[in-house]
């Protein structure tokens, strides 16, 4: 049969029902409806932003704003697909600068809903209005020339009942609108935001200064209370905002909201970097939550990758992870600088950024009750002048961090905080006042946690000394992990652990690092095939160090069941101190329970009293 004769397959698709498919990308629900105008409105410099919503927006999203409004004349083509005012060519697409700039978010809401739109501008004396049904306009009528604009959405899915089935429930749709709303009010703090649901107030943030001042009026101040402030930049990138401290972090991942050149987006570049900056700090199960801003360079950022514009694309996707990791570890320094510096008004010198070359520790060995030569510190000073700000700008293209820092802060002391140790729980838990707060704390994750900052600096400084055992232990193995083993041995011997091959497949511990005492060889090497298993699939060096420190410290540590007399309780809480009074081991688990002198007189009913 000729081809010409069979029926064509291929046609071109009808108006609307491009328009739906278009929608369907664009406005999922009707939390969609309010970003979109909301992001009309900032561009337009509104600086009062009102948002009536009724049964969960199905019924009527009312945005209303005091912007530049929109001409008579270009009002019917505001409503055209990819019509918009904020691009004149595709070189402006290296260099978006505005929220919206597709020109799809107008034609695809009115192609589903009803719409009203009453506008103004400022030089206009008789207002405009716009209606549309299914994306048809009609006539423009006169209006109020009351500057600015508004939209109303009513019907929302009326001609997709699909759509419309797959919604939720009002409260959850109402849920999701709030969150719009919040996230507008937090990327600009400038602009007064009003939401009401029904008639009733929901949100009303009126125009502030200052990031912090925002974040305030949406999370409150229990939030604020428990974070801690983030700051840092390098060339054309900076970031600064807040993070929950390491003591109160949970489960949950709310909030935890990034907003890009004012953008609410998502991004697993950042996200990775914020959980590294963490790193041993974070509690095991918990999830860091934070609410943080970066600024770019507008032609260093990709922001046409998602038809809602939820994620972006950085070009210098390296020196972003650096910066926000090592602003994170800054904000941590200082937080525990601020933990240590409030135990006592007096006992406590100035804390200092980095390790005097010429520092010296002292250790103890619980396990063995001998002291041991500590693990001597970095050799460059590593303080920063004035500022609490991080700055990578000195790191130039090829020069990668070999050696990155779990904390950025190190901690001495003039003389021995106010510690009265009181005795111990079970054999497990230690009793003692910690300058005005009683604490409960956990001798083996605090002793560990001691050894694992001390290992830690010692590898930052390429150097942990090994301590010979008189004899060494053989271990056998498989073929095959005596193999792996081995295949590290270089690297093992870095962090102060020598291994030798001992017979066909064994192998045996020669050595260990200074301070650790006495370590069960077997189960420590079982803990260390799991960590050198995951080394090829480690994204950085620090991955693959930090697990075997970690293992070595857990091992050298004391352990629960073992009976201290007062000193030696004195000299662990010393030193857990000396470190910063570090709230979790290195693999998560919390060292201590801490009651203030106000949080006990809470418990005991003594507030108020005279």
């Amino acid at each position: 049969m000729p081809a010409a004769s069979c029926s064509a397959k291929i046609h071109i698709l009808p108006g609307d029902v491009v328009s739906r498919i278009a929608a369907g990308e664009v406005v999922e629900r009707p939390a969609a409806v309010v970003k979109e105008l909301l992001e009309n409105s900032l561009d337009a410099g509104a600086l009062h932003i009102t948002i009536e919503v009724k049964d969960g927006g199905l019924a009527l999203i009312r945005v209303s704003d005091d912007g530049e409004g929109i001409n008579r004349t270009d009002l019917p083509l505001a409503f055209e697909r990819h019509a918009t005012s904020k691009l004149r060519s595709d070189r402006d697409l290296a260099s978006v600068t505005t929220m919206g700039f597709r020109g799809e978010a107008l034609p695809s809401i009115a192609s589903v809903s009803h719409v009203l739109v009453t506008t103004a501008t400022r030089q206009d004396t008789v207002g405009s209005q716009f209606t549309l049904v299914a994306g048809a306009g009609s006539a423009i009528v006169d209006a109020p020339p009351v500057p600015g604009t508004r939209i109303d959405v009513s019907n929302l899915f009326f001609n997709q009942p699909a759509r419309k089935k797959f919604l939720k429930s009002t409260t959850t749709e109402f849920s999701h609108i709030s969150h719009a709303v919040q996230l507008a009010g937090l990327a600009w703090p400038s602009v007064h935001f009003r939401l009401t649901h029904n008639g009733q107030e929901v949100l009303n943030y009126p125009a502030v200064t200052a990031d912090r001042d925002r974040i305030l009026q949406v999370f409150r101040q229990g939030f604020l209370d428990r974070t801690i402030e983030v700051r840092g930049r390098t060339g054309g990138l900076s970031i600064r905002g807040v993070m929950v401290d390491p003591i109160h972090a949970r489960s949950s991942k709310l909030p935890q909201e990034l907003f890009v050149n004012r953008r609410p987006v998502r991004n697993a570049t950042v996200f990775h970097a914020v959980m590294e900056g963490y790193g041993s700090f974070l509690p095991k199960g918990s999830r860091p939550t934070f609410v943080l801003f970066l600024d770019i360079e507008p032609d260093q950022l990709d922001v046409n990758v998602h038809p809602t514009k939820k994620e972006v694309r950085f070009a210098e996707t390296e020196a972003l992870h650096q910066l926000v990791r090592q602003s994170v570890r800054h904000a941590l320094g200082g937080f525990e600088q601020k933990v240590l510096s409030g135990l006592t008004p007096s006992g406590l010198s100035q804390t200092v950024q980095g390790f005097s070359p010429t520092a010296e520790r002292r250790t103890s060995s619980f396990l063995d009750s001998q002291r041991a030569a500590s693990i001597s510190a970095p050799g460059q000073d590593s303080r920063t002048s004035g500022s609490d700000m991080v700055s990578l700008s000195g790191i130039a293209e090829g020069s990668q961090l070999a050696f990155a820092h779990e904390t950025a802060t190190a901690y001495r002391l003039a003389e021995k905080p106010d510690i009265m140790p009181f005795g111990q729980i079970l054999r497990t838990y230690l009793v003692a006042q910690v300058g005005g707060e009683l604490q409960v704390i956990d001798q083996h994750t605090a002793h560990e946690r001691v050894l694992f900052q001390r290992l830690w600096r010692g590898w930052q400084s390429r150097d942990i000394p090994s301590q010979p055992l008189l004899i060494p232990e053989p271990i056998e193995l498989s073929a095959a992990q005596s193999m792996l083993l081995l295949k590290y041995r270089d690297d093992l011997e870095k962090l102060g652990l020598l291994i030798e091959p001992f017979g066909a497949s064994a192998i045996a511990i020669r050595g260990v690092p200074v301070g650790l005492g006495k370590v069960d060889a077997a189960v420590l090497v079982q803990d260390l095939l799991d960590d050198v298993t995951e080394w090829d699939s480690a994204s950085s060096l620090e991955l693959r160090v930090q697990p075997i420190l970690a293992s070595l410290a857990c091992h050298g540590a004391v352990r629960a069941g073992r009976a201290l007399a007062l000193p030696e309780i004195q000299q662990l809480i010393h030193d857990w101190v000396q470190e910063g009074l570090i709230m979790t081991c290195p693999h998560g688990r919390r060292t201590a329970f801490r009651l203030s002198t106000n949080e006990l007189a809470k418990l005991f009913g003594r507030v108020g009293w005279t």
